[in-house]
């Protein structure tokens, strides 16, 4: 494993530790989608409930993954133990890159604009510059746009533990792309 895929998954899972007490719990995956899903207005609600459930699967996942004691709570190491190994998460992350990049795409015509994904990932909690320099990193057309599936496919880049180099590390500030 990386150690630029074990930052990528810190920098989410504080991002996700709302209260900021060092585990992440049910409560905070339903803070984060309001969050998320209140920033895309004129998606429809079908992609609004598509992406509440992919918030949902993510935290259960990680539930039934690996709260072995009950007590509702996941620590960084547990986290990273599970999103980063692909046979326990690729299903559920494949399905939370989809729902994010079509809350993204509220027209369906397959791009997303700049405003939209700024503030769709903005909901999600990380900073203005490092959400430009992804952007940008995913090569937007002239009008500003970039394609659904290139977000799709940077999603899951940034959840592989052996990626480096990908457009997802502008996100932790590090970025040699």
């Amino acid at each position: 494993m990386r150690a630029e895929a074990t930052n990528r998954v810190r920098l989410v899972f504080s991002l996700f530790d709302a209260n900021g007490n060092g585990a992440i719990e049910a409560d905070d995956f339903e803070i984060m989608a309001s969050r998320v899903v209140e920033a895309a207005p004129d998606s429809d609600d079908a992609a609004k409930n598509a992406m509440l459930a992919a918030f949902r699967r993510y935290w259960s996942t990680l539930d039934a993954e690996l709260d072995t004691d009950g007590d509702g709570r996941i620590t960084f190491d547990e986290y990273a133990a599970c999103v980063l190994s692909p046979e326990r998460f690729d299903l559920t992350i494949s399905d939370f890159a989809e729902s994010l990049a079509a809350l993204g795409d509220p027209d369906g015509d397959g791009l997303i604009e700049r405003p939209l994904f700024m503030a769709l990932m903005t909901a999600i909690g990380f900073g203005r510059p490092n959400i430009d320099a992804l952007f940008d990193a995913f090569e937007p057309s002239e009008s500003d746009r970039i394609e659904v599936t290139t977000w799709v496919v940077g999603i899951k880049d940034y959840y592989s533990p052996d990626k480096v180099g990908i457009p997802g590390d502008h996100l932790v500030g590090s970025a040699t792309v």
